[in-house]
């Protein structure tokens, strides 16, 4: 059984996982509100950077409210797995791993809980945060109830565009569901702080809310570079196609542009719903082929034009999404990859990645005979590539030139190289 209740809790939160990408700027936000928050996370590097004020990745108006918040005493870092006694909510922010097959490890959530029960009590709110497979809160409250341990779980998934979170959460709805009323109630109060707006709806309504947004963003970057590849087959640009289907014509105005689609959960999430239905969304299914092939396609068209073993490729970003400093899953590795493989000499570069063998966007300009705009990140709208040089630029965002502009963009390469 449970040790006694304590009613008189010193914490308003901790959030386990409280260091990432999702538990750290929830922490900010509810502190920014004036509630007394923990952030619990095993990661020294990580927690070393953000009791000094530092963010340890890019996220957009946090800084200010981490340092203002460590300032007076609403937030701090523990690594101290007990201090998860003290808190009246308790928010689970950990990524869900997927097996090498691609199937969630449903697993190693509950073997988490496992971890945790000695410093949790039944009084306390428990809110995952984490994407999860369907039914997956259901069976984690029977599977801790079979142990003698009843808690009030609640489910409030997280629908953040990676790096503004700080501004989202002020902005988006808040999911919330939860096992019993009470646990609803409770993490109604506490989202209200930030969200404008609350949606109850049952747990797996939630679940399933979560996993098609994801699904549904993923399917509809295949359909984009599918009709890339389309395109190519046909000599034809596709941003040019894509303008003139937008064009005063709003049936179409979700048409997102072809690049590479990645990060740690379209992917993820969508092989999650593959694997809840016994293999049977084939839409899903249909959308890990076509983006994770893109690399595939572009090297393939390449290779059709020049020998790769005699040639120098750049490839120019090499996060996951434009403007942010996560390489998590990122397809411009698996360019890389297979660049190597057939030959080619691969130099990469990344304004907002630290990577020692990284090089400066000029240098890569400077020394490369083809160059593969991986990721298109603001600081590359005023560059111009050289006319000599084969690009591939699937964005449609570095410039071509061959005036003066070009030959200016050159002599500043000279400089600073």
């Amino acid at each position: 059984m449970n040790k006694k209740i304590d009613t008189n809790k010193e914490l308003d939160m901790v959030i386990v996982g409280g260091l990432g990408h999702v538990g750290l700027p929830l922490g900010l936000s509810f502190a920014n509100e004036g509630q007394k928050v923990c952030l619990y996370d095993i990661d020294e590097r990580n927690a070393e950077h953000v009791k000094n004020g530092k963010m340890p990745f890019v996220e957009y108006e946090a800084e200010p409210i981490l340092k203002k918040v460590l300032a007076n005493g609403q937030l701090t870092i523990s690594q101290d797995k007990s201090v998860i006694s003290k808190a009246k909510y308790v928010v689970i922010a950990i990524g869900t791993p997927v097996d090498e097959y691609l199937t969630p490890k449903v697993r190693s959530f509950f073997e988490l809980f496992d971890g945790l029960k000695d410093y949790l009590d039944e009084e306390q709110i428990i809110i995952i945060r984490s994407t999860v497979y369907p039914k997956t809160c259901q069976q984690l409250a029977k599977y801790l109830e079979k142990k003698g341990e009843r808690y009030n779980i609640a489910y409030c998934p997280e629908r953040i565009v990676q790096g503004y979170s700080i501004k989202e959460l002020k902005e988006l709805p808040q999911i919330i569901s939860g096992i019993n009323d009470l646990s609803i109630e409770k993490a109604n109060d506490l989202f209200s702080l930030l969200s404008p707006k609350i949606i109850k709806v049952s747990i797996e309504e939630a679940e399933l809310a979560k996993l098609f947004t994801n699904a549904w963003r993923y399917i509809q970057f295949a359909m984009a570079n599918q009709f890339y590849m389309i395109s190519e087959s046909f000599g034809v640009d596709f941003n040019r196609v894509r303008n003139v289907m937008m064009d005063s014509y709003g049936r179409v105005a979700s048409l997102p542009g072809a690049g590479f689609a990645a990060g740690p959960c379209l992917l993820k999430d969508t092989m999650q719903l593959v694997a809840s239905c016994s293999n049977n969304f084939f839409m899903g299914n249909a959308a890990m082929m076509v983006n994770e092939g893109l690399p595939n396609f572009l090297v393939e068209k390449l290779q059709s034009k020049f020998d790769l073993n005699q040639k120098t490729v750049g490839v120019l970003g090499m996060a996951f999404k434009a403007d942010i400093d996560d390489i998590r899953d990122s397809l411009s590795y698996k360019l890389c990859k297979i660049l190597k493989f057939h030959g080619a000499e691969v130099i990469c570069s990344d304004d907002y990645v630290n990577d020692k063998n990284f090089v400066s966007k000029e240098e890569l300009i400077k020394r490369c005979d083809i160059i593969v705009v991986g990721v298109p990140h603001s600081q590359y709208r005023d560059i111009v590539i050289p006319d000599h040089i084969e690009l591939m630029d699937l964005w449609g965002i570095a410039k071509r030139d061959v005036s003066e502009a070009a030959n200016e963009f050159s002599n500043r390469i000279k400089v600073k190289v």
